[in-house]
């Protein structure tokens, strides 16, 4: 018998508790997301210009450290529980982000707020990939990440906004606001998981086999060469709005996700229908062109604005295909009762990238003066995003080779898991 009950009364795909996890899932996006483009500035202004670097690698670091306790929680404990944690940890931050104003006290918010992501994505795919079925996987985690990217849009726009009309501690405090509607939405979703434990501490201890699902390892290549991408944006893409004259630090975000909800809206069902490594092998080109028209974004050039949004919707598209795409691809390779491991794995790779991107920009922003330190990033991560690139070509290749028969079903994508 299987461990997990479907929520649904029916066989319409968008039951209730798939649109209230869309809606905690926007709330808890926004809540996150709205302080990214200010915290930079945010940190200079006490004291910690040196460190602008941590703002997104501490963030990630946890993020990326609890994801085998949270994979392994929300196979035992529940998958309500370990999303609910998630928007609980983001609405305490934001509630104290005012009261710590030293640059240490401000680091260590951001180490614990890492928290947050590196629990409840990992919860939500789980749960998603629970109560739909495998062929319409790509089609509902597109659906998901519509409300997700409404969320990531609509954060940083608001957050600056707040920040420059009222306060810091206004956007901050609207920011915790958001996590707490969250929390209020997931208490009303029922339990996908039957076998449940009661929490206890010993489940806190990890074995080996635990701390990474190898059924999750192609997707965790691929999204940890993509991602590095993430990772540099988050870091320098405030620095290159100011350097074009764009008050509004958060409109890239703006721009390059509203660019992901079209292409969700349209092609939602494509990696369902074609298979996931086709639409990954474009969306991940797509990445890599993206990061070849900021390279582009020269303030002194008169074009550098047509090249700055063009790059935005670029990259929005390529997330737009890679997001939902990657998760049914996880959620396809995965074992029914280690679900949670292996979305996981994935989203660890997720966090290492975006935390070596963060890093390695803002290195690279003390290290080597003017736009070349910026180019150097956007560089670094189109070449990853090529070597991502290759790297699906070669499985796709592989799919085709006599004795293996074309695949397009969604539970039927694997490659390295034990085939032979």
């Amino acid at each position: 018998m299987s461990r997990f009950r479907s929520t649904s009364r029916g066989p319409s795909l968008y039951t209730l508790s798939f649109w209230l996890l869309c809606v905690s899932n926007f709330l808890f996006s926004a809540s996150f997301s709205m302080m990214i483009p200010e915290l930079p500035d945010y940190l200079t202004k006490l004291g910690g210009r040196e460190y602008v670097g941590l703002i997104i690698a501490l963030f990630t670091l946890t993020a990326g450290v609890s994801r085998p306790f949270s994979g392994k929680i929300t196979d035992t404990v529940g998958r309500v529980p370990v999303m609910a944690f998630g928007s609980i940890v983001c609405f305490l931050c934001g509630f104290l982000y005012p009261y710590l104003l030293t640059v240490w006290g401000f680091l260590t918010l951001r180490l614990i707020h890492g928290f947050s992501t590196g629990t409840k994505p990992t919860a939500t795919s789980a749960y998603v990939a629970d109560v739909v079925p495998a062929t319409r996987r790509g089609e509902a985690m597109g659906m998901l990440g519509l409300f997700t990217a409404m969320g990531m849009s609509l954060g940083p726009a608001i957050g600056s906004w707040l920040a420059d009309d009222y306060s810091m501690n206004v956007m901050f405090w609207t920011s915790s606001a958001f996590a707490l509607l969250s929390i209020g939405i997931l208490l009303q979703m029922p339990e996908t998981l039957v076998n449940r434990q009661p929490f206890r501490f010993g489940l806190l201890r990890l074995k080996r086999e635990e701390l990474f699902d190898k059924q999750a390892l192609p997707p965790f290549l691929v999204l940890l060469l993509q991602s590095f991408s993430s990772g540099v944006i988050l870091t320098v893409i405030g620095t290159v709005s100011a350097s074009l004259g764009i008050a509004n630090k958060g409109l890239f975000f703006t721009v390059y996700t509203i660019a992901s909800l079209a292409v969700r809206l349209l092609f939602s069902k494509s990696s369902d229908r074609y298979g996931r490594l086709p639409i990954l092998f474009i969306s991940t080109a797509v990445l890599a062109f993206s990061m070849v028209l900021l390279i582009m974004t020269d303030p002194s050039d008169r074009n550098a604005h047509s090249w700055f949004w063009t790059a935005a919707i670029f990259y929005g598209m390529s997330w737009g295909m890679n997001s939902p795409t990657i998760q049914a691809w996880t959620a396809d390779l995965s074992d029914e009762a280690t679900r949670g491991r292996a979305m996981a794995t994935m989203y660890i790779a997720l966090e290492a990238g975006i935390g070596i991107g963060a890093l390695a920009s803002g290195w690279l922003l003390n290290h080597i003066t003017g736009e070349a330190g910026i180019d150097s990033s956007f560089a670094v991560s189109g070449g990853l995003a090529l070597i991502a690139v290759f790297y699906l070509g070669w499985l796709w290749r592989q799919r085709q080779k006599p004795g293996r028969h074309r695949i397009n079903e969604a539970d039927e994508m694997a490659l390295i898991d034990g085939e032979s």
